[in-house]
């Protein structure tokens, strides 16, 4: 039998490792994809630490969410006629579980317990990756692969969350709390819907200037002794409409409920174990502010992005800080880690 080279984690033990596997084959409704890219998400990261821990039903898993390739073969005639062996695609990031009640009735859109690639069931930190036939997305031409595969996650997760968990629209006043893959992108797409203004907040002075590179009006160091007078400065007195936390870090929590406007919204994004507490919970009340959780993307934001970048509304070419060997991967998190750099994303290339 034929093999691959795939980074797999294995839950029961916490240990990553690059393993040779079998190349694997699609099954009904299925396609495999020869992996062009796949992203390195801070969320891989978490789960190889032990740090992030969801329910999944498996024991161990390939992993990697951000991926792109080609088609490389086809299961059988439940797949549309209009994907192709040799077409480019990107993959959801996550599928339907089939086995809800939504599911059942058809009502994919309602999934109770989505699945998520490189958790649930294997991601393309591999040479091969099998995908069902529904989260495929076709990829133009004029986009390199690189770049179409970070678009899962890294660039759809923070426009799922600013155009609808966040509901942030024209002139608001936001802040972007984490400048990296999320954070990064999430600047660059809160300039595409008029948010102002934008207030960036790292301690990275290398993330900090980055940030006005790609479009905020204002950076800020979390740990300035006058980092609440500063933000209601900025805001002219108000605070903040939508505050973003991509850092999943609970001094965020603790620091954006500080500056929230009357009505403000703390959108959690990045994803902590910690529980979270509300401050001043009677002036929290009396100002009707808000906390929502956010997880992810719906498939229209990918398909909405791929036609930005198409039509030149977003430009992703920076977003890449570099491409490694697939057998890198361990260094590749190492990097991630550490910070090396400060990268907005990092891609594996088989």
């Amino acid at each position: 039998m034929s093999t691959m080279l795939a980074g797999r984690l294995d839950y029961n033990t916490g240990k990553f490792a690059m393993q040779e596997v079998p190349i694997p084959q699609p099954g009904p409704g299925q396609v495999r994809i020869k992996v062009a890219a796949a992203g390195i998400c801070l969320s891989d990261v978490h789960l190889i630490d032990g740090s992030l821990r969801l329910d999944t039903a498996v024991d161990a898993v390939t992993l990697g969410h951000e991926v792109a390739g080609v088609i490389d073969a086809v299961g059988d005639e439940r797949v549309p006629a209009n994907w192709q062996i040799g077409q480019r695609v990107l993959l959801q990031a996550g599928q339907p579980c089939g086995a809800c009640q939504p599911c059942l009735l058809g009502r994919v859109g309602q999934c109770q317990h989505p699945l998520t690639r490189g958790v649930d069931y294997d991601g393309g930190w591999a040479e091969y990756a099998i995908a069902d036939h529904v989260t495929l997305v076709g990829v133009p031409d004029d986009l390199p692969l690189e770049q179409a595969a970070i678009i899962p996650d890294a660039v759809s997760t923070p426009w799922g969350a600013i155009t609808g968990t966040g509901e942030v629209r024209p002139a608001q006043a936001v802040g972007v709390w984490g400048l990296g893959g999320l954070g990064a992108h999430a600047v660059q797409l809160l300039r595409l819907v008029g948010a102002a203004p934008i207030v960036a907040v790292d301690p990275l002075p290398a993330a900090r200037t980055r940030a006005l590179a790609l479009g905020a009006d204002h950076v800020l160091d979390p740990g300035a002794a006058d980092f609440a007078e500063q933000v209601r400065r900025l805001t002219g007195g108000r605070g903040l409409d939508v505050a973003f936390d991509l850092a999943g870090a609970p001094p965020v929590w603790t620091q954006a409920q500080a500056v929230l406007a009357n009505e403000g919204r703390l959108i959690l994004v990045g994803l902590a174990p910690q529980p979270l507490t509300i401050h001043q919970t009677t002036l929290f009340s009396f100002l009707k502010q808000q906390v929502r959780g956010h997880y992810g993307s719906a498939p229209e934001h990918v398909e909405q992005l791929v036609s930005l970048v198409g039509h030149h509304r977003l430009d992703l070419s920076g977003s890449i800080s570099d491409v490694l060997p697939l057998s890198e991967a361990p260094r590749g998190v190492e990097r991630l880690v550490k910070k090396e750099g400060t990268p907005i994303r990092l891609v594996l290339k088989p």
